[in-house]
């Protein structure tokens, strides 16, 4: 008998211990909505570009931080073609459990829907995590080509017109955009080729095969250095702290001329709420990290974070903006 009261209190302790791990359990699978814990697998991050590009270059870097944080495989799948449509679709397609997202450009997400017909609308069947950085463009030309400042470019595009060829990422990416623009306000004509990637537009600025781009400052500076490439501005309205001694574009010749591009983090839009507050603070902790913002100012780029609702009203606003940039330029995709 005197036994029983021990005997008693052990088992309201394991029913009390038994309830946390239910109630702990809970909580996690709550997360995602789908009855389990995330991750409970490898998460996907789908990159629009092919390897080399900058937005495969920084999926890379934030996969690695994640990876850590998580304990998890967290890899990147490059799905290359359509300005990165493919890549979104995939994503807005995807089970709504997180394990498969969606790195993203301002090309993909507020420029591509007014170029393409698109079989999914990028503000209604993707829901915003994180906005990631800002980051503007170099604009390079192979060295064969005869001009060493904006200037002169515009005058050798001027006395050949289309015969100078400028290559993009794909129509209605942010370099196909970047030059469009850049012709339209320094009034000349070259013919665009579009390929699947901005790294294989660089391959092919290498080669000789085009002779302009407009390509991001990770995947053109190396070559730059050693001279393969040679670069004429940046595309911001600020000079670049990585290249400080190249001018903008509009101080090169070209007034009034602007163009930076952003990047975020991007879900199916059935993520659950829970889940898309949790992956927005994992991923903003990540950016964070001081190893990839230095990444990141080393190739002039500037982190930075929104808060959900204010990175949706950004993305609507920006959709908006260059809707009116592409109707009133009159900018079509190829």
């Amino acid at each position: 008998m005197p036994a029983a009261p021990e005997v008693h209190l052990a088992g309201v302790s394991l029913l009390v211990a038994l309830t946390a791990v239910v109630d702990i359990a809970h909580a996690q699978t709550a997360s995602n909505g789908s009855g389990q814990v995330f991750p409970s697998k490898p998460v996907r991050i789908q990159a629009g570009q092919a390897p080399g590009g900058a937005t495969d270059i920084y999926a890379r870097v934030i996969a690695q931080k994640l990876n850590e944080a998580w304990k998890q495989a967290v890899v990147v799948e490059n799905r290359a073609g359509a300005a990165g449509a493919i890549a979104a679709e995939y994503t807005a397609k995807a089970p709504p459990d997180g394990h498969v997202l969606l790195f993203a450009t301002a090309g993909q997400i507020v420029i591509n829907q007014h170029l393409n017909k698109l079989s999914y609308d990028p503000l209604r069947d993707l829901a915003p995590l994180a906005f990631v950085m800002n980051t503007g463009l170099l604009l390079v030309t192979h060295p064969s080509v005869p001009a060493k400042s904006v200037k002169e470019l515009v005058a050798l595009a001027k006395a050949r017109p289309n015969q100078l060829n400028h290559g993009s990422g794909g129509s209605g990416s942010p370099a196909h955009l970047a030059c469009e623009l850049f012709k339209s306000l320094a009034g000349i004509r070259m013919t665009h080729v579009p390929f699947k990637g901005v790294g294989p537009s660089v391959v092919a600025l290498l080669g000789g095969e085009i002779d302009v781009t407009f390509a991001s400052t990770s995947a053109t500076l190396p070559y730059v250095k050693v001279q393969r490439l040679r670069a004429l501005a940046v595309s911001t309205a600020k000079r670049s702290a990585a290249t400080p001694d190249l001018p903008t574009v509009a101080e090169a010749g070209v007034p009034g001329y602007q163009m930076n591009t952003w990047y975020g983090f991007f879900g199916p839009s059935a993520l659950p709420k829970d889940l898309v507050t949790r992956l927005h603070a994992d991923i903003t902790r990540a950016v964070a990290h001081p190893d990839v913002r230095e990444r990141m100012l080393k190739d002039g780029a500037e982190a930075d974070e929104m808060p959900l609702d204010q990175f949706a009203a950004f993305i609507s606003a920006d959709s908006a903006r260059w809707s009116k940039v592409i109707r009133e330029a009159g900018i079509k995709a190829e």
